[in-house]
């Protein structure tokens, strides 16, 4: 059980305290107020927040000026009371007012399910379920990838005592941070939702950029004791279940390209579905030789590439070009952006500013701060745009938009366009989606409304036809000189983990039974046919907004819990029932049929080429969560023998 108690101050400094509140977030202040005093008035009228618009932290709550001064000073005076050691009315919350403070806190309803899950991360409920121990160590797992997937797996795995090694491809931890070193490079999910729930930071910015990342996994692997089981430089080129011996047979290449082959009982891809680049097939095009112009893909950056005094072009305005267009501007001579579809992004007032000593010292040395910030983050970038993903079969608009929540966000974020490109109809005219919004991937303004206003800055619409000796033609005829090409252009998701060759039972590669891009498995981990292969970052466990590292939490947990189950009972097969499997996907399906992602006139990776959504979970975050928080047998094929000594430590 996590705990929101903090060690009270050998002297509290009032004046400390006063400066640090005003740097505080004021809904979550007054949770804490409440919790401290236990006084009613703190929950109703006139100090109830008004509901969160946008995709931003909401500081003031909406509240007028007055109130949240009252609210400050009133957190001193409860401060000091606990100082000088006074218990908080509510050091745990009870059911029932645990989800008033959560609607309190948020403006709006907040469903009665969300309840135990926020209560179990907040630490106000005990969790029933978690398990610690040492398991045999004849029972091996290999871990393959080291990002946040990975690490998360590891954590999991050594709480439960089971013995594990994860392979990385690469010289460092970090996964796709690693890979992605571009300028502005970081997430766009508030860094304090991004953590794990129990590898809390404080965070230099509110949007964390690229080195940060890859310190925290870092800190992360370092901190929780999982370096010892982390191989480095290590490659998996294939994995093969050997019916046999049953278990995995994983060939590995070293970075001197030695082959090495381990077993291990079972294998956890962790390898994410942001690998492979997506190149584009055009003629010219050419990634490894000398000519001009050069060409580079965001997710391979070259080391020592200087732009300055450069005309460089940006191939695609998806979340990557939007952190790098806005990074360059001022660099480069000129900046060509070339845009195939309009973008719907979202105002965050955060998303470039560091959060600063003052939030450090509230997330320190406040009580229950950091629990009740971390929650607002969560409501606002995970479920709370949900229902607006419905299609309304009554909605008479729907090329615009799928239901009238929708509209109203529509009409949102164009007054926020309009309001930025005032007085530039020309760029206006490109700059406003015709398909709803969420339609694609909803991104957050890094300045890129800003910058394309910019006069060395020029935003073409069409798509890319050609590499030339001069730059760059579109599918219209013009052609466009530049020094430098840049490819925005994604990465090979639906074709999920083809990075490394899964063969399962009777020879079938995973490939060929995903048929290249249509990727299925029982909740996004398990597939009939590749016994003891539990896969995270899977099909269709992409949330619908916010942050993936949650998600990692969950699977991570219900992987550990289906393994120890397997060592517990004597197993050394355990293998998704295809009656499970089938109708979980039959349910996916049938679910984004009537969801946004199957809108008739967007493009976007989500989708397959047959125009299956294969990535994105059409559920609710508490939804997976409920899912996936116990392992049952029942929707498995068992087997029991006795284990193999050679299987002992994945070697």
């Amino acid at each position: 059980m996590k705990t929101n108690h903090h060690e009270r101050l050998p002297e509290l400094d009032k004046i400390r305290l006063g400066q640090a509140l005003e740097k505080g977030n004021v809904p979550t202040l007054l949770m804490v107020l409440f919790q401290l005093t236990g006084d009613q008035r703190w929950l109703q009228d006139p100090y109830c927040p008004t509901k969160i618009r946008s995709m931003g932290e909401h500081r003031s709550g909406g509240l007028a000026d007055s109130v949240q001064s009252e609210i400050r000073k009133e957190t001193v005076r409860a401060m000091v009371d606990w100082q000088a050691g006074k218990e908080p009315a509510y050091p745990t919350i009870n059911a029932g007012l645990l989800l008033k403070m959560m609607s309190v806190s948020v403006g709006e309803p907040i469903p009665p399910e969300y309840e135990t899950m926020i209560g179990e991360e907040m630490g106000f409920i005990a969790d029933q379920l978690k398990d610690s121990g040492e398991r045999s160590s004849k029972f091996s797992v290999i871990v393959i990838g080291g990002g946040v997937s990975g690490l998360a797996a590891c954590h999991a795995l050594r709480e439960a005592g089971i013995s594990h090694t994860l392979l990385e491809k690469s010289g460092g931890l970090a996964g796709t941070w690693h890979d992605n070193s571009y300028p502005g490079a970081g997430v766009d999910t508030p860094s304090y939702l991004y953590a794990l729930s129990y590898f809390p930071r404080n965070w230099k910015n509110h949007f964390a950029k690229r080195d940060e990342l890859v310190q925290y996994c870092e800190d992360m692997a370092d901190q929780l004791g999982l370096m010892p089981s982390i191989r480095l430089n290590t490659e998996v080129v294939s994995a093969q279940f050997d019916e046999t011996q049953q278990i995995w047979i994983v060939i590995t290449k070293n970075a001197e390209g030695k082959i090495v082959e381990l077993k291990a009982n079972a294998v956890i891809s962790a390898v994410g579905i942001f690998n492979p680049p997506s190149i584009p097939e055009v003629p010219g095009i050419d990634l490894h030789g000398e000519s001009r112009p050069l060409v580079v893909h965001s997710a391979r950056w070259p080391k020592n590439l200087d732009l300055a005094g450069k005309r460089v072009a940006i191939i695609g305005t998806g979340a990557t070009a939007m952190q790098i267009v806005p990074a360059i501007a001022d660099k480069v001579r000129e900046l060509v952006v070339l845009q195939r579809t309009a973008q719907w992004f979202a105002p965050n007032e955060e998303y470039l500013q560091e959060v600063g000593s003052d939030v450090h010292w509230l997330m320190d040395n406040i009580p229950f701060y950091h629990s009740w910030y971390r929650f607002r983050l969560a409501w606002t970038f995970n479920d709370k745009v949900y229902p607006s993903l419905q299609i309304d079969p009554e909605w008479p608009h729907r090329s615009r938009s799928i239901n009238s929540k929708n509209e109203s966000y529509r009409t949102f974020y164009t007054q926020y366009i309009n309001q930025k490109l005032e007085g530039r109809p020309d760029l206006l005219a490109k700059a406003i989606p015709a398909y709803p919004p969420f339609g694609k991937r909803m991104l957050l303004d890094a300045r890129w409304l800003d910058t394309v206003k910019k006069p060395n800055v020029k935003l073409v619409e069409g798509s890319l036809a050609a590499i030339t000796e001069a730059g760059f033609k579109t599918t219209d005829g013009h052609e466009h000189e530049v020094d430098v090409i840049v490819l925005c252009t994604g990465f090979k998701v639906q074709t999920m983990i083809s990075s490394v060759n899964f063969i399962g039972r009777n020879g079938q590669r995973l490939r060929d039974a995903w048929n290249g891009d249509d990727a299925k498995a029982h909740l996004g981990m398990t597939i009939p046919g590749f016994p003891n292969l539990f896969i995270m970052y899977g099909p269709n466990t992409n949330p619908a907004g916010g942050s993936y590292t949650y998600v990692a939490e969950c699977s991570a947990r219900y992987i550990a819990q289906a393994i120890s189950t397997m060592i517990d009972k004597d197993l050394t097969v355990l293998e998704c029932r295809s009656e499970v499997f089938k109708e979980f996907n039959l349910k996916v399906d049938a679910t984004h049929s009537r969801m946004i992602w199957s809108h008739p006139e967007t493009s976007t990776y989500y989708r397959n080429s047959k125009g299956r959504v294969v990535t994105n979970w059409p559920w609710r975050m508490v939804d997976y969560w409920q899912a996936t928080r116990q392992f049952k047998l029942s929707d498995f094929t068992p087997s029991m023998a006795v284990m193999k000594e050679q299987t002992v430590n994945g070697t």
